[in-house]
């Protein structure tokens, strides 16, 4: 697989902590898996704005930004057993990718990171 696509976001906590507040935002931006699991985690505020930041990252190493019928909600951040994030790749993101690029196989690589006052996210998408 050859890299195709890089996508960086840096977001600051404390917007992401006031937007969080609302339901509607975290039901128009977040999978219910999502949602579910940040019912498990001390710091709220830290686990949606790494996978805020992550959805816009992953948006911008397609080159689309969220166009194309492309939702926030559609991108969902799960973490394997020891931690490590990757996206889980619904069968919403496999037409639109297979629809823009005229590809089957692909892979997305995912790193996520946060301080105090922010949270970034860095995408590399490979076909």
């Amino acid at each position: 697989m050859k890299l195709s696509g890089v996508g960086i976001d840096i977001v600051k906590n404390s917007r992401i902590k006031k937007m969080i507040r609302n339901k509607n935002f975290l039901k128009r931006v977040f999978s219910s898996y999502e949602i579910l699991d940040s019912k498990k985690k001390v710091n709220k505020t830290s686990f949606f704005a790494k996978r805020f930041a992550a959805k816009e990252a992953f948006s911008k190493s397609l080159g689309t930004g969220f166009r194309n019928n492309l939702n926030f909600k559609d991108i969902v951040v799960k973490n394997d057993r020891s931690g490590k994030p990757f996206f889980y790749i619904t069968k919403k993101i496999k037409f639109i990718i297979t629809k823009k690029f005229k590809i089957k196989n692909f892979n997305f690589l995912l790193s996520i990171s946060d301080e105090k006052n922010y949270s970034v996210a860095f995408v590399i998408f490979q076909k």
